[in-house]
C-alpha cells in the first residue's frame, strides 16, 4: 500500500513538472504583449529597488518586512531576472508562481493598512487617501500584475517565446520528459 502511494505521489510530481516545463505554446501570438507588459514592469521595479533606497530597503523597513537588508535585494533580483525571463518567454510558468506570491504579499502588507489609514508610507498625494476607494485605486498595479501572471500560468507563453522554440526543438529531436506519463487524452463524446 505504501509503495503504491509513493509511486502515485511520484507520478503526480512528475506530471506537475511536465505541466510546468512543457506549457502550451499554441495560443495567440498576442500573448507576447502580456509577457512584455508584466515582465517589463517587474524588471524596472526590480531595478528601482537598488536605485532608490525608499523603494527597496527603506520601504521594506517601514512596512515591517522581516530582514529588509536581505529581503529587498532578493525581491529586486527576483524581479529583474524574472522580468527578463517573462519578456523572453523562458520558464514562463515557473516564474509566474513566485510573482503571484510576491503580488499577494505586496497587497496584504500595504492595502489593509491603507484602508485603515495606518500605512507607515506616505499617503497618496490626492484623494482618496484612505478607505476602500484608496485601496481600489492604489491596488491597480498589483492587480494587473497578478492577473497577467495567472493568465500566463494557465495559458503558457504563446508561440513567440523561447519556451516555444525550445519545445519545438525537443519535438523535432524526439526528446520526451523522461519518466513522466503523458497527460491523459481528453475523452471523446459518445457518437462522435
Amino acid at each position: 500500500m505504501r509503495t503504491s502511494k509513493r509511486i502515485l505521489g511520484r507520478g503526480m510530481i512528475q506530471r506537475l513538472w511536465k505541466w510546468l516545463l512543457h506549457p502550451p505554446v499554441t495560443g495567440p501570438g498576442a500573448t507576447m504583449v502580456i509577457r512584455l507588459m508584466a515582465g517589463g514592469v517587474f524588471f524596472w521595479e526590480g531595478i528601482l529597488k537598488f536605485v532608490y533606497v525608499n523603494q527597496g530597503v527603506g520601504r521594506f523597513t517601514k512596512l515591517g518586512i522581516p530582514f529588509p537588508l536581505v529581503a529587498a535585494p532578493f525581491v529586486g533580483w527576483l524581479e529583474i531576472i524574472g522580468g527578463l525571463l517573462l519578456m523572453l518567454g523562458l520558464g514562463t510558468r515557473l516564474i509566474t508562481i513566485p510573482f503571484i506570491i510576491e503580488m499577494l504579499v505586496a497587497m496584504l502588507s500595504t492595502k489593509p493598512r491603507l484602508f485603515l489609514g495606518t500605512l507607515p508610507l506616505p499617503l497618496p498625494p490626492a484623494p482618496p487617501q484612505v478607505g476602500i476607494w484608496a485601496v481600489l485605486h492604489e491596488i491597480r498595479s498589483e492587480y494587473a500584475q497578478i492577473m497577467s501572471c495567472i493568465f500566463l500560468l494557465v495559458s503558457g507563453p504563446g508561440p513567440g517565446s523561447v519556451d516555444a522554440a525550445l519545445l519545438s526543438s525537443d519535438e523535432d529531436s524526439g526528446e520526451e520528459f523522461v519518466g513522466a506519463p503523458a497527460w491523459p487524452a481528453p475523452r471523446r463524446a459518445l457518437g462522435r
